[in-house]
């Protein structure tokens, strides 16, 4: 049985992200409440399961700030902010929920407004916990927030069926017998040979 270790514990979480001149998304330094986006700039939102920064989803879809914003022309006094949200997969889902179908939306806000501002005016309702951390967007998930997750074994065994239990002979007593067996009656032919 080979048996590999267990993956560290993770949190089910909204990462927040931005996307870079290179057009790379980069896992945000600043919480939504405190980044105050240009006009112009692409940011995203991921649900999902992971330990850390370093392992987090990036989120999917189409995240160019032409597309996204197409319909939106810029008006005196606001800015507008491109905007991904994924609600990831079935897998990283709370038990009993189903991840609605991953979005984009314009925000056109105030020229002040912080990420947790445009992301406000286009994806209702958002919950927060007690240290402001943002627990659901557009209502996703019902419950929780940034709660553990524990890791998943992976056992390459529990993936074969379970060896049944039999009170018969092992395969090695039936092959030595079966041996002995074939000895016993060569060494019954060669005496024959000799006395004929």
């Amino acid at each position: 049985m080979t048996v590999t270790p267990a993956q560290a514990a993770g949190y089910r979480y909204w990462s927040f992200w931005e996307r870079d001149g290179k057009q790379a998304w980069t896992y945000a330094t600043a919480g939504p409440s405190q980044a105050k986006p240009a006009d112009g700039d692409v940011q995203g939102f991921r649900f999902a399961v992971s330990a850390d920064s370093k392992d987090a989803k990036q989120p999917r879809g189409a995240a160019d700030f032409d597309s996204i914003c197409s319909d939106r022309p810029a008006k005196d006094g606001t800015k507008r902010i491109a905007l991904v949200v994924d609600f990831g997969t079935g897998a990283d889902a709370p038990s009993g929920e189903t991840p609605p179908k991953p979005r984009t939306a314009c925000a056109q806000v105030a020229k002040d407004a912080t990420s947790a501002d445009a992301l406000a005016s286009v994806a209702k309702p958002l919950r927060y916990d007690s240290s402001a951390m943002l627990c659901a967007i557009s209502g996703y998930p019902k419950s929780g927030c940034g709660e553990q997750v524990s890791g998943k074994k992976t056992d390459k065994a529990s993936a074969q069926p379970a060896e049944k239990e039999d009170s018969g002979p092992s395969v090695g007593l039936i092959a030595g017998v079966a041996v002995v067996v074939v000895l016993g009656v060569a060494a019954g032919v060669q005496a024959r040979r000799r006395r004929g």
